[in-house]
C-alpha cells in the first residue's frame, strides 16, 4: 500500500501576533502525532513558514492568512509574503501573481468567516483553488456544513486544519492523503484525501488571546 501523508494544513507560529509556538516545539509535536505534512499559515507574513521549511524533517507548505476588510484569504505555496489590510481582490491578485493557490479558510464560520454576500462569493469562486471545510477552532458545525455544500457545488478540492496557536492543538485534525510533489499534484491528492476531524476545546482561544495581549503590552 502506498505511503500516505497525515497533513495539518493550518498551523500558526510565534511569527503570528496571537501565537507563541516555537518552530522546534511544532516539529516535536508533529513527530509525536505522526503528522508528516503541514502548512504554516501565519498572519501577515511567511517568515516562520520559510524557516520551518529549512528545519522540518517533513513536508512544509508556505502559506499565509491575509487580512482583508471582509475576512481572511489564505495563500498556499507562496514565495513571498503579502501585506495584510488590503482588499479581497488585491489579496487574490497577490497570490495569483506568485502562481500560488487561493484557499478560503473557515469561510462560513459565523465569527471568523468571509463577510461577503452570495453573489460576491459566486463571483469570487472562479479564482478559488481550495476550500477549508473543517477548522478545529470553529465552535459549531453550521459553517462547515455550508462549506462542504459550497465545495460540492463548485467542485473544489477541500482541506482541513487544526488552526493551531498552541502546541496541543496540532494534529488533532488532519487530512490523510497521497504523497504529492508539486502544487498541481497537491490539488489532485486532496481530492483523494480523507479528513480526520476533532474540534478543539473552546478554551484554546484564551491561549491566543493571551499571546496577543502579551505582544501588545510588551511593545
Amino acid at each position: 500500500m502506498p505511503e500516505l501523508l497525515r497533513a495539518d494544513f493550518h498551523i500558526h507560529t510565534k511569527y503570528s501576533m496571537d501565537s507563541t509556538m516555537s518552530l522546534e516545539d511544532i516539529i516535536e509535536r508533529c513527530l509525536k502525532m505522526k503528522i508528516n505534512c503541514i502548512a504554516i499559515a501565519d498572519h501577515g507574513n511567511i517568515e516562520g513558514a520559510l524557516k520551518m521549511q529549512e528545519m522540518a524533517p517533513f513536508k512544509v507548505i508556505v502559506a499565509e492568512e491575509i487580512l482583508t476588510p471582509y475576512g481572511e484569504i489564505m495563500g498556499m505555496f507562496l514565495k513571498e509574503g503579502i501585506s495584510s489590510n488590503i482588499s479581497v481582490e488585491e489579496a487574490i491578485a497577490g497570490i495569483k501573481a506568485q502562481d500560488a493557490l487561493v484557499c478560503l479558510p473557515h469561510p462560513f464560520d459565523p465569527f471568523r468567516g468571509l463577510r461577503l454576500n452570495d453573489d460576491k462569493l459566486d463571483e469570487l469562486v472562479r479564482q478559488v483553488d481550495v476550500l477549508e471545510v473543517f477548522n478545529a477552532r470553529s465552535p459549531i458545525s453550521l459553517g462547515e456544513n455550508k462549506a462542504r455544500t459550497f465545495a460540492e457545488k463548485y467542485n473544489l478540492p477541500v482541506t482541513a486544519g487544526s488552526d493551531s496557536h498552541t502546541v496541543n492543538e496540532i494534529g488533532n485534525t488532519y487530512v490523510e492523503m497521497p504523497l504529492f510533489n508539486s502544487k498541481n499534484d497537491f490539488l489532485q491528492a486532496l481530492r483523494k484525501g480523507k479528513i480526520s476531524q476533532s474540534r478543539s476545546n473552546i478554551f484554546v482561544h484564551f491561549g491566543s488571546t493571551r499571546a496577543k495581549l502579551k505582544r501588545l503590552f510588551n511593545r
